[in-house]
This record gives C-alpha cells, sequence and structure tokens, in this order.
C-alpha cells in the first residue's frame, strides 16, 4: 500500500508544494479553509479532507504551511486538529514559527506520540514551483531518514539537528539577513537617485563587487525597479520572521543592533502600507522621506 500524505495550508507557498507532491504520483489529501485553492488540488489528483483532523485521519505524515506559530498549533493541536485524526504518525512543520513556537508543537505532538520535522522553507514562491527551495530539517535521524526523500520534491534539504527549534532558529536568522540586506540596497538606491546617479547601473556596479546579495541581484531590479512590486512575500509576514528572531536573541542575551534598525523601517512600511504590503515595497517610505522615486533608468532628483 503507498504511503498516505496530509498537506494543511494551501496558500501561496503550500499550494505549489502540494502540487510537487503530487505530479510526482504521492497519495494527497489536503485541507485549507479557501475552498477554491482546495478545489484547485483536487483537480490535480488531490483528496479533500473536511479539516485537518480528517487529514489527520487519512495520512500517516501531514504537512503543515501555514502563517503563524498560533495557527500552527491550533491545526496540529486543537479541537478538530491533526492530532485527533488518530493516523498521522508524523508532522513536518514547514511554515516558519521561531524557536519557541517548534519546540511547544513537538512537545504537543509527543504526547500524542506523533513524531515532529522542524523543517521551515527558504526560496519563495518562485522556488517552491520550481522544486528548487532550501529546506533545513531539524529531527531525530530515523524521523528524518523517513521524510528527506518526500522533502526532496521540494528542494535541497539540510538536515541541520536533532531538536525541535535549531531549523526554526537558522531560517529567521536567514530572513533578517535577508531584510536587513534589501533595506540598505533599497537606502542606497534612494541615495543614488537623489544624486543623480542611475539605480539600475548602481546594482550593475554592486552586483559585479563586495556589495552584492540576493536583494541587488534580485528583487531591486525585478520588483523594485520595474515598481512591479509583487515578489510575493507580505510586510507582515517578514515583521514577524524578524520579531520571533530578535525575541530569540533578546532571550539568549545577544545583542541585534543591525536587526533592530531593520526591525524599525519594516515597522514603518507595514505601518503605511499594510500587513499585506509587498516586501520589496520597503522602500516606499524611504524614497517618500528623500521625495524622489527610484526607478530603472531615471536617474536625478
Amino acid at each position: 500500500m503507498s504511503l498516505k500524505l496530509g498537506f494543511v495550508g494551501i496558500g501561496r507557498m503550500g499550494a505549489p508544494m502540494a502540487r510537487r507532491l503530487l505530479a510526482a504520483g504521492l497519495d494527497l489529501t489536503v485541507y485549507d479553509p479557501n475552498a477554491e485553492a482546495v478545489e484547485a488540488l483536487v483537480r490535480s489528483g488531490a483528496k479533500v479532507g473536511g479539516s485537518p483532523a480528517a487529514v489527520g485521519a487519512a495520512a500517516e505524515i501531514v504537512f503543515l504551511s501555514l502563517p503563524t506559530p498560533d495557527i500552527v498549533q491550533a491545526a496540529a493541536l486543537g479541537q478538530e486538529g491533526i492530532a485527533e485524526g488518530g493516523t498521522a504518525r508524523i508532522v513536518v512543520d514547514l511554515s516558519t514559527t521561531g524557536p519557541r513556537g517548534a519546540k511547544a508543537l513537538a512537545a504537543g505532538l509527543l504526547e500524542r506520540d506523533i513524531a515532529t520535522v522542524d523543517c521551515p522553507v527558504s526560496g519563495g514562491v518562485a522556488g517552491a514551483e520550481a522544486g528548487r527551495l532550501t529546506l533545513m530539517a531539524a529531527s531525530p535521524q530515523d524521523t528524518f531518514a523517513e521524510a528527506a526523500p518526500l522533502l526532496s520534491h521540494f528542494g535541497k534539504v539540510t538536515h541541520v539537528g536533532t531538536e525541535p527549534g535549531q531549523a526554526q532558529l537558522i531560517k529567521v536568522i536567514n530572513n533578517l539577513m535577508s531584510v536587513t540586506a534589501l533595506a540598505i540596497a533599497s537606502e542606497g538606491c534612494v541615495l543614488a537617485q537623489k544624486a543623480g546617479i542611475d539605480p539600475a547601473m548602481l546594482m550593475q556596479v554592486v552586483n559585479s563587487g563586495s556589495g552584492r546579495s540576493n536583494a541587488s541581484e534580485d528583487k531591486i531590479p525585478k520588483y523594485v525597479l520595474t515598481r512591479s512590486f509583487d515578489f510575493g512575500f507580505a510586510l507582515g509576514l517578514s515583521a514577524k520572521d524578524v520579531r520571533l528572531c530578535l525575541d530569540e536573541a533578546e532571550a539568549l542575551g545577544v545583542p541585534m543592533i543591525v536587526g533592530s534598525a531593520a526591525r524599525q523601517l519594516l515597522t514603518v512600511a507595514k505601518g503605511e502600507l499594510g500587513p499585506e504590503g509587498d516586501l520589496t515595497a520597503l522602500i516606499q517610505p524611504i524614497e517618500r522621506w528623500a521625495g524622489v522615486e527610484v526607478a530603472g533608468g531615471k536617474g536625478g532628483a
């Protein structure tokens, strides 16, 4: 009998990951409160679970891709949660919940004899669609050995440790470093624009020098200079990830001076543009303060 899988959370990231499991011919039962998202997967061969508990009754290994720690906890351990289903043996949490969230989830599931793989992902929607995500997994070796072949459908997976929360800490550090790079690249572009220098040329030079980053190579050229601001990751979610990282740093007594500055800019942008505003629109408050608009090929104040 083929291994039965489940997927709870069919959003921007969850949907393409679930599609990759279906494309591999795997047996998949899905749940999401968004009926339209579920129906799209049904057309690709998925079965429908009417609740997380229904998915937990249908599947031995269940994947989660959800936006916040509270929603993850409810989906796994709440009323009508996965643990109520009685069949799931392993829950693979692909969400970004922070170290404390991962530890709480693992402890709660362990009480129900369910193992956990703490496995946040990096690479955005494009990476999820192409199967080129970076996955960091923390779990006991035997649990990882069972989950790893399935995770390989999503991208490259690295086993980073055996304790829940270790992968989450790596993920939120990564996200803080990423948004900090975007913040300083955005400031640099605004400065160039104000000085009459083409920001596109600035990025070209930076990308051949020591200042290059994912922000200068990808986010600024594709989503800022084009003024599309459709990278696909919300300011509110980025702010959540940064908060999780800084909260852990504070608990461990590690000063995060630069990270705290990036958090301030995120807070301003989220306040002006709303939590659903695109992360690459982080530049807009800086533009407003400087009195310029950054766009490729438009040097000058």
